[in-house]
C-alpha cells in the first residue's frame, strides 16, 4: 500500500528532473512512427498502475478505430524513477515518443514552450467523446494558459481532511466546516493534551498542502493560477501572504504540535501519530486511506473519517475547490507520425473499460462515466466520497510543485519549509517567492 502515498512523492519530485535544457523542436521526430506500418509510439510511467494501460492498448490495437486511423500503439514501459529523464532525452532526440505520460502543469512547460507539444483544446471542444467523457474541473486542472495539452488517464489523487472518528466522538466534536470551527476543534483538543495535526514535517511537501488550500479558500483559485502561468508578480497577492501568517498561527498555536519537523509521512510517522490518536486529524493526499489500510487496518475500518478543507471566513474560495493531483495526463507529440491514431487512442481512456479497469486497480477514475461503477472499489463510500468531491468542484488546483516551472520547484519547496520550522517569516515568506524566475 506504501506506493499510494510514493505515487504523488515520485510524481511531484520527478519533475525536477525535466527542463528546458536538451528540448529542441526539430528533434522531436516521433521516430519509430516513422517505421513499423503505422505503429507509434506510446512512454509510459512504468509502475504498478500500468496494467490498465498495457490491456488499453491491446483493446485499442484490435479496434476498429485503430483500423480506420490505421495505425497501432507500442507501449514503452520505463522505471518510475527514471522516467522524467529518459522522457527528457528522448523528446531531444529523433526516436521521440509520439504520446506520452505526464503530471501537467509545470511538468510539461519546458516541452509546450519548445512547440513540441499538440494544442488538444480544440480538439476535445469538438469531439463529444472527449468534451464530456471527463470530469471539467480535472481537463482544466493540467492545463497551461488556459489551453488543453493532456488528456487525464489515471487516477484522481484529491487532497482531504482526515480525522479519527473515536477522537472525536468521544471529545463531542464535529467535522469543522469553518475555519473558526476548526480553531475551537483546536482550543478543545489541546485542552485534552491531543495534538491537533498530525504533520510529517520532515517530508516538505506534507507542508505544502496547508498553503495551498489556504490562498485558494482566502483568494480563490486564480491566485496560484496566474502564478502557474509564470507570473513570479503573483506571489505577492494579499491571499498568499494573509495564508502565511494563518499557517504561521497555527504553528504558534501548537496545533501541530511540537516535533513535527522531525516527523516524516514516507517513513510511516506521520500516519502513526494519526492512527494511534495522538493527533486528531491530518491533512492529506486520498492515498492515506491505504496507507493507513495497509499499516493500520483496524483503524481505517472503523475510525478514519474524512470531510472537506473549511471555509474561510471573508474568503473567496468555494468551500468545494479541491487542491491535489487531479490525474497523470497523456500528451501528444507535435512530430507525431500520425495524429489520427494517437487522438482515437485518447478516446479509449473514457470508455467504460478503461474506467472500469481503474476502478478494479483501487483509483478513482477522473471521467464522467465513472460514478456508476464505483461500488466494485475497494471502499465503495470513500470512492464515491472522492469522486463526487471533485466532480462538483468548480475548480482543482494542481499541486504547486507540478503546477510550478521546474526551475522554481525546489526553492519553492525551501521556502516553505523555512516558514513552517521559523526561519523566515511570512513577509519573508512572500519576498523570497517573489524573487523566484
Amino acid at each position: 500500500m506504501e506506493s499510494y502515498s510514493r505515487r504523488w512523492f515520485l510524481g511531484a519530485g520527478a519533475t525536477t528532473l525535466i527542463s528546458a535544457a536538451g528540448l529542441t523542436a526539430c528533434g522531436s521526430g516521433g521516430g519509430s512512427g516513422g517505421s513499423g506500418g503505422g505503429t507509434i509510439t506510446a512512454m509510459v510511467y512504468g509502475d504498478d498502475a500500468v496494467k490498465v494501460q498495457t490491456a488499453a492498448v491491446s483493446r485499442f490495437n484490435a479496434s476498429a478505430a485503430a483500423k480506420e486511423a490505421k495505425g497501432r500503439i507500442k507501449l514503452e514501459k520505463v522505471p518510475g524513477s527514471d522516467y522524467p529523464a529518459k522522457l527528457r532525452t528522448a523528446m531531444g532526440s529523433p526516436h521521440a515518443p509520439d504520446l506520452f505520460f505526464n503530471w501537467g502543469g509545470g511538468s510539461i512547460k519546458a516541452y509546450k514552450d519548445a512547440n513540441q507539444l499538440i494544442d488538444l483544446t480544440d480538439i476535445i471542444k469538438s469531439d463529444p467523446v472527449l468534451r464530456d467523457g471527463f470530469l471539467p474541473s480535472v481537463l482544466a486542472a493540467g492545463a497551461l494558459g488556459g489551453r488543453n495539452y493532456g488528456v487525464p488517464m489515471r487516477g484522481m489523487q484529491p487532497v482531504i481532511l482526515f480525522y479519527n472518528k473515536a477522537v472525536f466522538a468521544e471529545h463531542k466534536l464535529q467535522p469543522p466546516t469553518t475555519w473558526d470551527q476548526l480553531l475551537d476543534i483546536n482550543a478543545k483538543l489541546k485542552k485534552a493534551r491531543i495534538t491537533p495535526f498530525a504533520l510529517g514535517g520532515a517530508d516538505t511537501w506534507t507542508e505544502l498542502m496547508w498553503l495551498e488550500y489556504l490562498v485558494d479558500r482566502i483568494g480563490g483559485p486564480e491566485v496560484f493560477e496566474r502564478i502557474k502561468n509564470g507570473d513570479s508578480a503573483g506571489w505577492g497577492d494579499p491571499a498568499v501572504l494573509k495564508a502565511a501568517e494563518t499557517v504561521k498561527q497555527l504553528i504558534d498555536d501548537g496545533a501541530f504540535g511540537k516535533g513535527y519537523s522531525s516527523v516524516g509521512y514516507g517513513n510511516g510517522g506521520a500516519p502513526a501519530v494519526f492512527a494511534k490518536g495522538k493527533a486528531a486529524m491530518h491533512l492529506m493526499g486520498s492515498w492515506e486511506y491505504p496507507t493507513q489500510l495497509g499499516k493500520f487496518p483496524d483503524f481505517a475500518r472503523k475510525d478514519l473519517g474524512w470531510c472537506a478543507f473549511p471555509e474561510f471566513e471573508g474568503g473567496s474560495g468555494d468551500i468545494r475547490n479541491v487542491v491535489g493531483n487531479p490525474t497523470n495526463y497523456w500528451s501528444v507529440n507535435a512530430r507525431t507520425s500520425n495524429k489520427d491514431a494517437a487522438i482515437a487512442f485518447l478516446k479509449e481512456c473514457a470508455s467504460d473499460a478503461y474506467t472500469k479497469d481503474l476502478v478494479d486497480n483501487g483509483d478513482i477514475p477522473t471521467t464522467s462515466n465513472a460514478a456508476k461503477l464505483l461500488d466494485s472499489s475497494p471502499n465503495p463510500e470513500f470512492a464515491k466520497f472522492q469522486y463526487e468531491m471533485v466532480q462538483q468542484a468548480p475548480a482543482f488546483t494542481l499541486s504547486w510543485d507540478q503546477a510550478v516551472d521546474p526551475s522554481i520547484q525546489t526553492p519553492m519547496l525551501t521556502e516553505i519549509n523555512k516558514l513552517f520550522v521559523g526561519k523566515s517569516t511570512p513577509s519573508q515568506f512572500v519576498a523570497a517567492l517573489k524573487g523566484l524566475k
